[in-house]
């Protein structure tokens, strides 16, 4: 074994660590940025359906992190040869710090992406609307649309008046105000660029590996 293996023994471990991480965490920000806009989209659609494919942007662009972290973890995985080339503890590291630069900035990336996009699309407008009632209760701020809660008021006599809190989630920050969806883009678009920035220094810190020394 030691006579095909060339290098050290131990180096190709920190390259397919490397490798792992970069898919990994670039795959955590992508589902994340998905799933926290999408629920969003998903919201929304409901009251204005007509704005769902305008809304799927953040969607879109978070699914775009996971292909940064497998295009690193290709390089590095293909670059991981000890039989045709010696691979050194500095490949290893080269490779290592090559997927978390990528991995660690996708992730970044997706939670910016998430939190965005989902705020863009599903700010809630609270409108109270008082309804005469006759029946007892307390006010619940945890409503959603459509639903009443009951709140004891006094006159101003003191005797005991109900009355029926109509709580509303009107509209969404994009279906209310149109001219919030260019801000929105380009927040993501600047969201969008750390994770590209992971990547151009994953592809460079990668291109390093195989230059420790002359074989």
């Amino acid at each position: 074994m030691s006579s095909t293996f060339s290098g050290d023994e131990t180096a190709p471990f920190f390259g397919f660590l490397g490798a792992a991480a970069a898919l990994v965490f670039s795959c955590m920000g992508a589902a994340y940025g998905t799933a926290k806009s999408g629920v969003g989209v998903a919201s929304m659609g409901v009251m204005r359906p007509e704005l769902v494919m305008k809304s799927i942007v953040p969607v879109v662009m978070a699914g775009v992190l996971g292909i940064y972290g497998l295009i690193i973890a290709v390089i590095i995985s293909t670059g991981i040869n000890p039989k045709a080339k010696s691979y050194y503890l500095f490949d290893g590291y080269a490779h290592l710090s090559s997927g978390l630069a990528c991995g660690l900035a996708g992730l970044a990336a997706g939670m910016a992406i998430g939190i965005v996009g989902d705020a863009g699309v599903r700010f809630r407008k609270f409108d109270v609307m008082w309804l005469p009632d006759a029946t007892s209760g307390y006010f619940n701020s945890d409503l959603w649309l459509g639903k009443a809660a009951t709140s004891s008021v006094q006159t101003a006599d003191g005797f005991p008046a109900v009355a029926s809190v109509l709580c509303l989630f009107i509209d969404r920050a994009n279906a209310q105000q149109p001219k919030l969806f260019v801000g929105m883009i380009l927040i993501l678009i600047f969201a969008e660029a750390l994770a590209l920035y992971g990547l151009i220094v994953g592809i460079i810190l990668s291109s390093r590996a195989g230059q420790s020394r002359a074989d």
